[in-house]
């Protein structure tokens, strides 16, 4: 019996393992172009790549990103440099299926602005 149940047990945290996983979070959706973001030690704050907003559709742009990146959304970065000492990063939802810059471009809200 004590045998089975520290099979039971080992089974269950490998099981569980995996879905307890730390990840970055929205905490800041400060502009267009720029967020706060952090874990359980720190915060960063990140230029979103390839994004350049006009004016007159920031208010706009703020609102899609903060809808579907709400505070508190779990978001994997993929980082492609700084740029006065900020780091510019694609951010996707936890799953992978959506991108802030490319909610911006199908929204007609941005143009893509990557240097070749």
């Amino acid at each position: 019996m004590k045998k089975l149940s520290k099979y039971l047990i080992i089974i269950f945290l490998i099981i569980i393992n995996p879905l307890v996983v730390d990840s970055a979070e929205i905490l800041q959706i400060k502009s267009s172009n720029t967020i706060l973001v952090g874990d359980q030690n720190r915060n960063l704050t990140i230029g979103l790549f390839c994004v350049d907003v006009d004016k007159n559709d920031e208010l706009e742009a703020m609102n899609l990103l903060k809808s579907e990146f709400p505070r508190g959304s779990k978001v994997k970065i993929k980082p492609f440099g700084f740029k006065e000492n900020v780091l510019l990063a694609k951010v996707f939802n936890i799953k992978g299926t959506k991108e802030m810059a490319e909610l911006l471009v199908a929204k007609d809200l941005t143009r893509k602005n990557c240097p070749n």
